[in-house]
């Protein structure tokens, strides 16, 4: 089997640290946390995966007009020790695809940690304070972590691709964490720029990185003021939005209602 890795340059490296970023993800946490960053980090890339074998090309997606590829990219920062991935979840031979990105970042990059960023749906209300849950892949490594406000995450059910990970990395040695950010479920299917700055300023904390979040503060008010805007407009969408307020839950239909309304208010 041939080589996945597309070497762009040689960046050079001492132990870095991981972040890992799929780019299918609620509210798109993960897509925007990494753009972020490699905005504000200004990294460059510095090696692609070969799609082949792990994605499906029989067809590819269109968004905006633009053709979208399968994309599995490791980006570098001069400024910080850090290692970025930005990738599509793998169609095919995940447990293969996974042990290759651990292969690549232990010879080429000797990572010590890594850390996925991942959104989570929850039945909670937009006007109420967002959380992280965490999962660690070993107690020494949660234990350095007990000032930052995680909260634990009891999940049942089929594990999600960052948990995969970490159980691939657990049995290497490597240290990590997956963080979840909660997301209204009414914006998994848009973006929750609330989300978005929490997951960014934890790891402004982290690893000291200074990065200017002020944008953020602009896109919030503005993701407020929108579903404010359409309380107004839509008795039902602030009958629905009131109840989830006063700490009630909503049907299966009210859910799925709300959740029109919003993605059709937010991209139309």
């Amino acid at each position: 089997m041939k080589k996945p890795f597309e070497l762009i340059n040689h960046p050079k490296l001492k132990n870095p640290t991981l972040i890992i970023g799929w780019k299918e993800d609620t509210g798109n946490i993960a897509p925007k946390v990494i753009d972020i960053i490699n905005k504000e980090l200004d990294v460059q890339k510095f090696c692609d995966i070969d799609p082949v074998g792990y994605f499906s090309m029989a067809g590819v997606d269109v968004d905006d007009d633009y053709v979208q590829f399968p994309e599995s990219s490791f980006y570098y920062s001069k400024r910080r020790d850090l290692v970025i991935f930005k990738s599509d979840q793998p169609v095919f031979n995940h447990y293969i695809f996974l042990n290759s990105v651990l292969d690549f970042v232990e010879s080429f990059c000797r990572i010590k940690e890594i850390y996925t960023i991942n959104g989570m749906i929850s039945s909670f209300v937009h006007t109420s304070p967002r959380r992280i849950f965490s999962v660690f892949n070993n107690p020494e490594f949660q234990e350095s972590y007990q000032s930052y406000g995680l909260e634990g995450l009891n999940w049942e059910g089929a594990p999600a691709i960052s948990s995969f990970l970490l159980w691939v990395a657990k049995r290497r040695g490597i240290s990590g964490l997956s963080l979840w950010l909660e997301v209204p479920f009414y914006l998994a299917e848009v973006e929750d720029s609330e989300s978005v700055k929490l997951a960014l300023s934890f790891l402004n904390q982290r690893f000291n990185l200074n990065m200017d979040l002020d944008e953020l503060d602009l896109k919030i008010r503005e993701q407020n003021e929108k579903i404010e805007l359409l309380r107004e407009e839509k008795a039902e969408v602030n009958k629905y939005i009131g109840f989830l307020e006063s700490g009630m839950t909503l049907d299966e239909e009210a859910q799925i209602k709300l959740t029109k309304e919003i993605y059709r208010h937010f991209k139309g």
